[in-house]
This record gives C-alpha cells, sequence and structure tokens, in this order.
C-alpha cells in the first residue's frame, strides 16, 4: 500500500509550494543513491520522493490527489498513469542536481562567464609589515577585447544560437530511471557559437595585457595574510564579469628579529663578566630607534627582558605587541696564557656563594653516589 505523499514529503496538507520544495529538496539530498550507493532501500524512498513532489507541486494534480487519493492515477484517471520518472521528473531533478553536486556554474546567457580569480605572491620586510605601505605591482591579466567588446565574433558579426542545446547550454540524457543534465559539448555550455572568430583574440573575448596596480598593505599584517581587489582578476568570457585578485603576503627573514604573532623576540649575546657583574647596552627597535636593556648582576644565561609596546601593531586595532630581549652568556675562547692564569686563580676563590645552582648540583650528585656505595 502506497504511503501518503504528504507523510512521504513529511509535510502538512495545508504546505504551500515553497515548503514543499524544500522539503524535496532536503529528503531527495539525503536519500539520493550517489549519497548511499548499494542501499536499495534508499533508492527505493528517493524514488517515492519524486513521485510524491510531482504530484504535489502541480496544482491540478494535487487536487485530483486531494480528491481521489492515489486512485486518482490508477487506470482511467489523470490520463496517462502515474507520475512516474518522465519529463517531470527530470525537471524535479535538475533542481536539485546543482544543490547535490556542486554543479552551481558561473555562465549565464549568452555565454557570460565569469572571469578567474588571480593570485599573486609578494614578499615583504618585517619593516614595511610594521609601517604598512602602498606597494605597486605589474600583473599579466586577460582584459575584454575591445575588437570585439567582448563578444569574441568578428565586428559586424553575433554568435549564433547553439542548435544542440537551443542555447540552454546544457543537455539531458537518459540513464534508467535517470535523466541527467551535463554541459552542452557543443558550445561548452555557454549556448552561443561563433561561426566567424574575432582575429584580435580567436574568439575568446579577452586578450592579455599588463595591468599597473596599486595595493594598499595595511600595518600588522603577518605572514600569509590574503588581501583581495575585487574586480581586479580576469575578464569575463564574452562579457562576463571579472574576476577578483588575491594579494598573499610573505614576510623575509629578519637579521635581528623573530615574531610570534605581535610580540618580536631578539637574542643578544653578553660576555661573562657582564652577566656576573651587571650592565647595560642598547637594541634597536622595529620603529628604527633603539633602547637600553639594563642587566643585573649575576644574570644568568637565556634570562628574557620585556620591553613593553615595543612589538607589531595588531592588524586592524590599536594594539600594539612587545618585545623581547633574551641574553645568552658567551662562554669565552681563545684565551691568553694571562687569561687563563686569572680565570683558574678565580675559580680558586670561587665557592659555593658564586655558583649556587652549580654547587648545589655536584652536593647532590656527591649524595647520590654515596648513598649507592652504602647499598652495596
Amino acid at each position: 500500500m502506497k504511503r501518503c505523499y504528504y507523510e512521504t514529503l513529511e509535510v502538512d496538507r495545508n504546505a504551500d509550494e515553497s515548503k514543499l520544495k524544500a522539503a524535496f529538496r532536503k529528503l531527495a539530498m539525503k536519500w539520493h543513491p550517489d549519497k548511499n550507493p548499494g542501499d536499495a532501500a534508499s533508492e527505493m524512498r528517493f524514488k517515492e520522493i519524486n513521485e510524491a513532489y510531482e504530484v504535489l507541486k502541480d496544482g491540478d494534480k494535487r487536487a485530483a490527489y486531494d480528491r481521489f487519493g492515489h486512485a486518482a492515477f490508477e487506470q482511467g484517471m489523470g490520463g496517462g498513469g502515474g507520475p512516474g520518472f518522465g519529463a517531470g521528473f527530470a525537471s524535479s531533478f535538475s533542481d536539485i542536481f546543482e544543490d547535490l553536486f556542486g554543479m552551481a556554474g558561473q555562465r549565464g546567457r549568452g555565454g557570460r562567464e565569469r572571469g578567474a580569480d588571480l593570485r599573486y605572491n609578494m614578499e615583504i620586510t618585517l619593516e614595511e609589515a610594521f609601517l604598512g605601505k602602498t606597494a605597486k605591482i605589474e600583473i599579466p591579466v586577460s582584459v575584454t577585447c575591445e575588437s570585439c567588446s567582448g563578444t569574441g565574433a568578428r565586428a559586424g558579426t553575433k554568435p549564433k544560437t547553439c542548435s544542440m542545446c537551443g542555447g540552454a547550454g546544457r543537455v539531458r540524457q537518459a540513464q534508467g530511471f535517470f535523466t541527467l543534465e551535463r554541459t552542452c559539448p557543443g558550445c561548452q555550455g555557454r549556448g552561443q557559437m561563433i561561426e566567424d572568430a574575432c582575429p584580435s583574440c580567436s574568439g575568446s573575448g579577452r586578450v592579455t595585457r599588463e595591468r599597473s596596480l596599486s595595493v594598499n598593505i595595511p600595518q600588522g599584517v603577518e605572514d600569509g595574510t590574503r588581501i583581495r581587489l575585487a574586480g581586479e582578476g580576469e575578464a569575463g568570457i564574452r562579457g562576463g564579469p571579472p574576476g577578483d585578485l588575491y594579494i598573499f603576503l610573505s614576510l623575509a627573514t629578519h637579521q635581528f628579529f623573530q615574531r610570534d604573532g605581535a610580540d618580536l623576540h631578539c637574542r643578544v649575546p653578553i660576555s661573562m663578566v657582564t652577566a656576573a657583574l651587571g650592565g647595560e647596552f642598547e637594541v634597536p627597535t622595529i620603529d628604527k630607534g633603539k633602547t637600553k636593556v639594563k642587566i643585573p648582576a649575576g644574570t644568568q644565561s637565556g634570562r628574557r627582558f620585556r620591553i613593553a609596546s615595543k612589538g607589531m601593531p595588531v592588524l586592524r586595532s590599536r594594539q600594539t605587541g612587545d618585545m623581547y630581549v633574551q641574553v645568552v652568556v658567551e662562554t669565552p675562547q681563545n684565551l691568553t696564557k694571562k687569561q687563563q692564569e686569572l680565570l683558574a686563580e678565580f675559580e680558586k676563590l670561587s665557592s659555593g656563594a658564586t655558583q649556587p645552582e652549580a654547587a648545589g648540583f655536584f652536593t647532590k650528585v656527591k649524595d647520590f653516589f654515596g648513598s649507592r656505595a652504602n647499598m652495596q
């Protein structure tokens, strides 16, 4: 026994056309055989959904169904049998075909097709990312052919309607229960044929030219930032809208700073004496200035010093990151005999108070070996 068409589509009997269509699309996408390969139950459910929609979307068929039920389409009633999967099914299936398979094209009537998006890779310095800049670039891009005004046809002629698809740009093909649509092979989906191509663009409606553009790079951009220039991509085919241009930014390696988000880091080597006695030194800042860093006595290698608000600006905000200076104590090399003697004398005079971490470590080592000897 057949299910009620309204129950099949999961709608009320008073559902309007928009609710019917929305319910049909939702269920058809869920139960489509391509989404449920090898599932006979899903295929049967899909057929039921299409059959129900074919009847209820048609005003006359719906009125007959509301009055007589399924009997309205049995022998002698409905004039030509049930809804089935004929031409009516093809139209409803094509409604959801683009939703199911992402077939939404960019072509319009008359072969108008949106131009392709373009990518341009640009490397900038860290200083340029800090300050922002306006860059001038030259790119080869397809523009509308002036000779044919983008039609692709020789001046004085016009494209003709494709005889294979009748100008629709798509043709239908029956495959068992289904009628599928595909791009017309004759006109490649444009709906028109050019018999006498424009000699300047060979029928494409576009020619390649060098274009000079100005790109505004805001302060605080990071590596990988993408800037979109709407309408600056390739010209559309035969008068179609242009694509967009995307500028992909990469930051060159800096000789002094490493970037971490809005913060900047740098490593500064200091002498053993400066680390022991304390001192100060100057370091450059990204804003082309400089700042002093004071080192307290007894500074250990790896210690970081924070300099507030000397980092990078945060993109599209008024915030600024910080700068971190990490000191690295450099061990003396290539010592003279006198220097070696002085260091040796210093070592003799040193005690645990001058190197507490080392003294503590070796005390633990001594205790460890002592405990092992007592266990043996």
